[in-house]
């Protein structure tokens, strides 16, 4: 079973919008066993909605649409749909009641034409009611293909996706399984990675594929299974993941489904009723951001200092000025300091430091540009390591963030 995504808006081609919705609908249906063939991004065009719906019907058994269906005039799916079925559009009643509900509750105007004639469906199409919008979703059935229309707007999709498309899916279909399960590794390149579990990747089953996903400083190791039964492919993914284990213990860091590396640092953190804190230089706070992104980061982390300039170690953090003259701000000694200093000044049980020249230029420091040094303090002592993180500036701070990370798992594991 497979499906196509379409997604309508010159927006999105222009740039204007990133086109989160396919990648959104392409896991869910991913979820209940539909594979996804191709997602296609086209214009509020009469002829490239056409062209692109025309093309979908032949590659795939499933048609999901989203965008283009709003009150104004640029929105012009719902016609071009009931075009493609040769149809035309009738008024849902039910579709209208929802409309004037949602207006008296929260828009409290009078209802414009416009919005009226978004209860206006295909004749041929069953409206799926939008809990949080006026623009229904729409089911259609051509020939034994199913196409689905869906707005735009990211959580009235979502709500569409979730309460109505996949149930009926699962009903309408004997979907097979498909497993996923992804190792997380950190420190490692693809290449080197791919080097040592070469053979056992060689000895993989067919059914089992395996998908090497990398980022700036870690590689996330994909294993998909498809098949009828539920038991036997996760069994299986589970053998194969005991047998790779031992070829990358050393950058192992743990299952996606577990959470990222962050949070998977604040769970041993709370086990162990431990706290952190961060004195950030070159990464400007992403570290924190990062930690705080996700719920329950109170519990465990007390606070951070962005102490970007040389002026604010000294003033902020308390850092000696001397330190700095002596061994420049770019220094595993000025990374030490301000580990040591985080950690005092919030009260944690560890800290951790960035302090390095993410480049363009050479700023307060006549080290390399990529030159780093990060350090930790922990209940036993203060660190620094120094890494070389390359020439390109997002690409040293982000692969800073990201061996911060890794070195502090380490740490806090070890006790």
């Amino acid at each position: 079973m497979q499906a196509e995504i379409i997604t309508i808006g010159d927006e999105i081609l222009i740039g204007q919008i990133i086109d989160t919705n396919s990648a959104y609908i392409a896991k869910q249906l991913n979820s209940i066993g539909i594979s996804v063939y191709q997602i296609t991004s086209v214009q509020d065009d009469r002829d490239h909605i056409l062209k692109s719906l025309k093309e979908a019907e032949h590659n795939a058994d499933i048609i999901i649409i989203t965008g283009g269906l709003g009150p104004t005039k640029d929105d012009i799916t719902k016609n071009t749909l009931a075009e493609y079925f040769d149809d035309h559009l009738v008024q849902d009643e039910a579709v209208l009641r929802n409309i004037e509900s949602i207006w008296r509750k929260y828009i409290k105007r009078p209802l414009q034409q416009m919005n009226i004639d978004q209860a206006l469906v295909p004749s041929k199409a069953t409206a799926l009611m939008n809990l949080y919008g006026s623009a229904p979703g729409m089911w259609l059935e051509k020939d034994s293909k199913v196409f689905i229309s869906l707005p735009g707007v990211p959580y009235e999709m979502k709500a569409l996706m979730n309460n109505e498309i996949l149930p009926r899916l699962r009903d309408a279909y004997h979907l097979p399984i498909i497993f996923h399960k992804t190792v997380l590794t950190y420190g490692l390149g693809e290449s080197m990675i791919a080097s040592r579990i070469e053979a056992w990747e060689d000895d993989l089953p067919e059914f089992i594929k395996l998908a090497y996903l990398p980022s700036l400083g870690r590689v996330r190791l994909r294993l998909s299974a498809k098949g009828p039964d539920k038991e036997i492919i996760h069994k299986a993914v589970e053998a194969e993941i005991e047998k790779l284990l031992p070829f990358i213990e050393d950058i192992f860091v743990g299952f996606e489904k577990e959470g990222s590396i962050e949070q998977q640092i604040g769970k041993i953190l709370v086990d162990k009723n431990m706290t952190l804190s961060t004195a950030e230089s070159c990464t400007g706070g992403q570290i924190a951001q990062q930690i705080t992104a996700h719920p329950g980061a109170s519990e465990f982390f007390k606070g951070s200092v962005v102490s970007y300039s040389t002026e604010s170690k000294i003033a902020v953090l308390g850092i000696d000025e001397s330190l700095i003259d002596t061994h420049s701000v770019v220094s595993a000694e000025v990374a030490k300091a301000m580990a040591a200093k985080a950690k005092e000044r919030f009260n944690t049980d560890y800290a951790i430091s960035t302090t390095g020249n993410a480049g363009p230029t050479k700023g307060d420091s006549q080290a390399e540009v990529g030159t780093v040094f990060i350090g930790f303090a922990t209940p036993d002592g203060v660190m620094a390591e120094e890494h070389h993180m390359g020439n390109h500036r997002l690409k040293v701070i982000q692969k800073t963030v990201n061996k911060a990370f890794e070195i502090l798992l380490k740490e806090i594991s070890k006790n």
